[in-house]
């Protein structure tokens, strides 16, 4: 996972844990793509201060993380929803045999298909009903 999009992640569902002061040191650094030593004058620290707690907050959510794994469950979700999405993209057996004229061998074919789909997509569906 890009880095700049994990630790984005991370702080999405864990940077509320963090201190205000915490928070704001992060923010500065990772979103808001301040120096160092703008932090550190901004908050009256030392460059090495703001670098010591951008380590110390990336452990800190990395831990929380390991321990919960709310992230990891999130993008599993996300790539189900995404098949889910992919599955759902082709037309319904009814509406595919009328826009090819179809026989009735191409449609039985259309309708496996769509049961295959539809199929999948209830398993996932109940995957997903699981997880969470």
């Amino acid at each position: 996972m890009d880095r700049i999009f994990e630790r984005a992640l991370l702080y999405d569902f864990y940077g509320e844990l963090l201190t205000p002061h915490q928070r704001n040191v992060y923010e500065g650094v990772v979103f808001e793509d301040l120096s160092l030593g703008e932090i550190a004058q901004e908050q009256g620290i030392s460059r090495q201060g703001v670098h010591d707690l951008v380590k110390r907050c990336d452990r800190i959510l990395q831990d929380y993380e390991s321990k919960l794994h709310l992230v990891e469950r999130f993008s599993a979700a996300r790539k189900k929803i995404a098949q889910i999405v992919a599955l759902t993209g082709g037309a319904m057996p009814e509406e595919a045999a009328e826009a090819a004229g179809g026989s009735s061998a191409e449609e039985g074919l259309q309708k496996a298909d769509w049961r295959a789909r539809m199929e999948r997509i209830r398993s996932l569906s109940e995957e997903l009903m699981k997880e969470w």
